[in-house]
């Protein structure tokens, strides 16, 4: 038989102190991102995550310590063209999960990534493609030779960039990043009594 004892006559546990800690807007976190982006195949809404690699603190204390989870989203997906617009992606981060169980909700600035512009590649590739035609066209036919000679070979370039794909705007996994709070973000952490 055990022995109990009522619940009036048990010792008091020591209540837990907190502080709540205020992380002010702009300061900067850095993550790593462990979700791969990229405007060929994300859309908006995705979902993503990323770690927070160095603590993030308030005075002497860790408001949000290394290896926080950042939840977040795609906002912005812009596949480019060939010829002038480059490609580009947004991502926002909306939540931290500190020790995989305190989900606090965060606002931070979006994080453009723009893919290569297209613009001096096409005309590389084109004027190249010009250029090639115009001496074979002189070799075979002379100056009318050169001139229709010019003109097929700059419409094989166009074919060519056409048939090319796209500079794809790309976050891969495991880059390291910073994130700018917009909005400031209050944290209760527990503190010895």
């Amino acid at each position: 038989m055990f022995d109990t004892v009522p619940v009036a006559m048990l010792p008091d546990s020591a209540p837990l102190a907190t502080e709540t800690l205020v992380v002010e807007r702009d300061v900067v976190i850095g993550i790593r991102l462990e979700t791969a982006v990229t405007s060929a195949t994300a859309r908006v809404e995705d979902r993503l995550v990323a770690r927070v690699t160095r603590d993030v603190r308030v005075g002497d204390f860790t408001a949000i310590p290394a290896g926080a989870t950042l939840e977040g989203t795609v906002t912005l997906v812009e596949p480019g063209g060939k010829f002038r617009d480059r490609a580009r992606i947004g991502v926002r981060f909306t939540s931290v999960v500190i020790d995989g169980v305190a989900r606090l909700p965060i606002e931070t600035e979006t994080i453009f990534r723009d893919g290569k512009p297209p613009a001096g590649e096409a005309t590389s590739k084109i004027g190249a493609s010009a250029v090639v035609g115009t001496i074979l066209g002189a070799v075979i036919g002379g100056k009318k030779g050169a001139a229709i000679g010019g003109t097929a070979g700059a419409a094989g370039g166009t074919a060519a960039v056409m048939a090319g794909g796209r500079n794809d705007a790309v976050i891969a996994e495991g880059t390291a990043l910073t994130v700018r709070l917009s909005e400031p973000l209050s944290v209760t952490i527990t503190t010895e009594p």
